[in-house]
């Protein structure tokens, strides 16, 4: 439990499906083939996760947001580079992630996905629906959804690092959640193929923010950046990004989750499970009678 005071069925459980299913696909292990021949090893090994994480937390509302192809997005509006490098889904996990999904719907479980926006924006989304008073776990291995967390909140790894709060993850990336968004547009980010500022890390933009605060600030406020006693190179820095105002504005537009997506399901509570349905699944994934009934439990 992350705190007595706040039992987890009280909380809402916001997951970031993909990162969960790629680390189950990308498992060296024996192939595993359902009825139709169809690879299923990351689903199988993605059930092994939800199945811990289930049965441990038993939430009550919860959701599971999913990525679709990006092609029209708001942020390739915005920037045709953005995440250009990275390749296509192969065939046989896009075939993987749609199991997966069937088999979150036969639980009883929300899911969503958009063309348009990501599955970040999707959970940021459900985190600006909630109230004051209602916590929000984000389950995900990637760093940027910590922008989300307010100061009831927690981002976890779910079965690889203890949760963090806010205080938590300014410990571990020199800002607070609502500045990472200006930390990564001034250092850059290699995986969303976003260029920063040369000669700003993560760590140096953490010093740039403790004392500008966000991007606007620092553009307000750009000569005093020279003054900086703790930031190596202060001057040359000052110059390289009153250079680039225009591009780091930008990377800040890339690097912000938005919080409207249209359309999202409001309601998460956990239905019914649809036994005839997840039975079925449970066949085509080579599933034992044991195992569905502790499916039908969870």
């Amino acid at each position: 439990m992350l705190n007595p005071s706040t039992p987890p069925t009280q909380a809402v459980w916001l997951v970031d499906t993909s990162i969960y299913v790629y680390r189950a696909w990308h498992t060296k292990e024996l192939p595993l083939l359902d009825q139709q021949g169809h690879p299923i090893n990351a689903v199988r090994g993605f059930l092994r996760w939800l199945y811990a994480f289930l049965h441990e937390n038993q939430p009550t509302q919860i959701a599971f947001a999913f990525d679709e192809a990006q092609i029209h997005s708001i942020r390739r509006n915005l920037s045709p580079s953005y995440k250009a490098q990275r390749k296509p889904v192969p065939d046989e996990l896009k075939y993987q992630f749609q199991l997966c999904r069937e088999f979150l719907t036969a639980l009883g479980l929300v899911t969503y996905s958009s063309p348009q926006f990501e599955a970040d924006d999707i959970i940021g989304t459900w985190v600006q629906q909630q109230d004051a008073h209602t916590p929000c776990h984000i389950i995900s291995g990637d760093k940027d959804l910590m922008q989300l967390v307010r100061d009831i909140d927690v981002w976890w790894d779910y079965g690889k690092r203890p949760p963090l709060n806010e205080g938590k993850i300014k410990k571990a990336t020199g800002v607070w959640p609502k500045q990472i968004p200006d930390q990564l547009a001034l250092a850059g980010d290699a995986a969303d193929n976003i260029k920063g500022i040369d000669g700003i890390g993560l760590a140096s933009a953490a010093k740039i923010l403790h004392k500008f605060t966000s991007i606007e600030v620092l553009f307000m406020r750009l000569p005093e950046m020279a003054q900086l006693k703790h930031l190596r190179y202060a001057k040359l820095l000052q110059e390289r990004i009153g250079q680039q105002e225009a591009p780091l504005r930008l990377n800040k537009q890339l690097t912000k989750i938005c919080c409207d997506v249209p359309n999202v399901p409001q309601d998460l509570k956990r239905k019914a499970t649809d036994l005839e349905t997840l039975s079925l699944l449970g066949e085509q994934l080579g599933l034992s009678s044991e195992q569905l009934a502790l499916w039908a439990k969870v």
